[in-house]
């Protein structure tokens, strides 16, 4: 008999691992998941279900921010007269599942924390007629009242999950494909404004998984030998650069990347904190492929990270930077320039601290505003103290100082091009900066390349201290309480000066990445890659 498809809502831009997942152990059971770009007109998704007929529709409902979205969409599927089954997962819908169910009635079950099995018992209990609601992991409503079921175990050993379905893998740089990857699941540490512990916390399992490096490297080599892919990002929470106190799980992941001959015809990003970063582990994992590493330093002071509950100091986040400074590994971060208890003080040294950080143009500028997350310390403390404003979904926070709300909402606008856009600044010299390291991998180097690379350093170097400077202007000006009054045509002409020079650098970048392309042109830039 065949069986009806289930279909999958969910974000699609490049692999979804989570949807993925799902949907390779329905597909080893004998199902037809078809995974649905939620960001595709709503229209065309409705008459995508109509044609499939499907069994079930699961929602991946991640983030917060997208539940106004999914519920114009369930609305949209149930005026179309589609009556199959729905049912939604995710962080957001494991963790504020009653929430969900009062702001999209139309549901039927959520499936809580990790889903893979949990999704497959429910549809067999669809499909077999028998009681869905007794399916263990999910929580489901009858009339006005929210049942949740005992919790589903995790899986302990993340390798018995049969490898995830991907949708065709797209270009990363000179035509060498990507595909995303987990080394593991989970995080051991708990810092405030974030909600992974106690998305594990609640699911009763182990904070933090590790995937067998032997395994993670075999998939690699299955990708690389059947989908012809080279550049591998690891989406870990945090990468196992070490578990415990020593890195036997790198050196065993390269010494198998090595034994498979992929040590040099692959290169991999990962996300780690920066007191993980050991100058001895990590030239070894650079040897083997390893290019760039997202850094979680949030805060620039030690009173700021403890108030993160991050667990470092100032002196370490610098030193791990320096340490892939020395070995000449790129790196990204995440800072968080606006906190809740921010005052002009603090954003000043932050802004120290980023001047320190970005002056050599070794990395691009970034910063954003602390998002207050669901189930989050932080947003306990904003809710405790009554500062927690808005609607499900974009919950927000009012500094104590009206001055440096103003100071914020101004600068927000003056840089949301710049760090914000699609084809702003900080995507094109994050873009710039990888084509650059894969064509130093796989092409052979040349006077040409080195002069590239050195030309788009200076200007990350010099947008970044123009930006800098302009801030630590701005903050001087607003703390006078000038501009409480919202009323910013005093301050046009910083607009209009950060607007020219992020033009202008983005026009030199591309520049660069002409001159880049035209010697990846070049015959004498084909090398083997062995």
């Amino acid at each position: 008999m065949n069986k009806r498809p289930v279909v999958i809502v969910a974000f699609e831009e490049s692999d979804n691992l989570g949807t993925g997942y799902l949907a390779s152990v329905l597909s080893e059971a004998g199902y037809d998941p078809r995974i649905i770009d939620f960001n595709i007109e709503d229209e065309e998704i409705v008459s995508i279900i109509q044609r499939l007929n499907p069994l079930i529709i699961g929602f991946s409902i991640i983030y917060q921010f997208y539940i106004h979205d999914f519920k114009k969409l369930i609305v949209s599927i149930r005026e179309a007269g589609i009556s199959c089954h729905l049912t939604a997962g995710g962080q957001y819908a494991s963790l504020r599942f009653r929430e969900l169910f009062r702001f999209i009635p139309f549901l039927d079950s959520v499936v809580r924390f990790e889903g893979e099995y949990t999704l497959l018992e429910l549809v067999n209990s669809i499909y077999s007629g028998t009681d869905w609601r007794k399916v263990k992991g999910i929580a489901y409503k009858i009339n006005d009242k929210v049942i949740a079921n005992p919790i589903r175990p995790l899986e302990k050993d993340l390798d018995r999950l049969p490898l995830p379905m991907r949708t065709p893998l797209t270009e990363y740089a000179f035509d060498k494909k990507f595909a995303s990857i987990l080394a593991g699941r989970g995080c051991i540490h708990n810092c405030s404004f974030c909600n992974t512990r106690e998305y594990y916390r609640q699911s009763g399992g182990s904070y933090k998984r590790v995937r067998k490096p032997e395994k993670v490297a075999e998939e690699m080599e299955l990708l690389y030998n059947k989908k012809d892919c080279t550049v591998f990002l690891f989406q870990d929470d945090d990468f196992p650069a070490k578990t415990g106190r020593t890195t036997v799980w790198t050196e065993r992941f390269c010494d198998e990347l090595r034994n498979r001959g992929l040590h040099k015809s692959l290169m991999w990003k990962i996300n780690c904190r920066p007191d993980e970063v050991d100058p001895v582990s990590f030239a070894m994992m650079k040897e083997h492929g390893l290019f760039l590493v997202y850094l979680g330093i949030e805060d620039g002071t030690d009173y700021g990270l403890k108030r993160l509950n991050k667990g470092l100091t100032a002196g370490r986040c610098i030193e791990g930077i320096n340490n892939l400074r020395k070995l000449k590994i790129n790196f990204d971060y995440g800072f968080m320039l606006f906190q809740p208890s921010s005052t002009f003080a603090t954003v000043n040294e932050n802004l120290d601290f980023l001047t320190g950080l970005c002056s050599d143009g070794s990395s691009p500028l970034t910063f954003l505003k602390m998002i207050p997350f669901f189930d989050t310390i932080i947003e306990k403390e904003l809710t405790e103290e009554g500062r927690l404003t808005g609607v499900p979904g974009f919950y927000t926070y009012q500094f104590y100082e009206e001055s440096l709300n103003r100071y914020c909402e101004f600068t927000t606008d003056c840089t949301m091009e710049w760090l914000r856009g699609t084809n702003g600044l900080l995507n094109v010299l994050r873009w710039a900066r990888n084509y650059i390291a894969v064509h130093t991998r796989f092409a052979e180097p040349s006077p040409e390349l080195s002069t590239i690379s050195e030309d788009v350093r200076k200007i990350t170097a010099e947008s970044n201290l123009f930006l800098l400077d302009k801030l630590k202007e701005l903050s001087v000006i607003f703390e006078t309480g000038r501009y409480n009054n919202g009323d910013y045509r005093g301050l046009r002409g910083f607009k209009e000066s950060i607007d020219a020079m992020h033009d202008d650098a983005r026009a030199r970048i591309n520049n660069q990445m002409i001159r880049l392309l035209r010697l990846s042109s070049s015959p004498s830039a084909e090398a083997d890659g062995n």
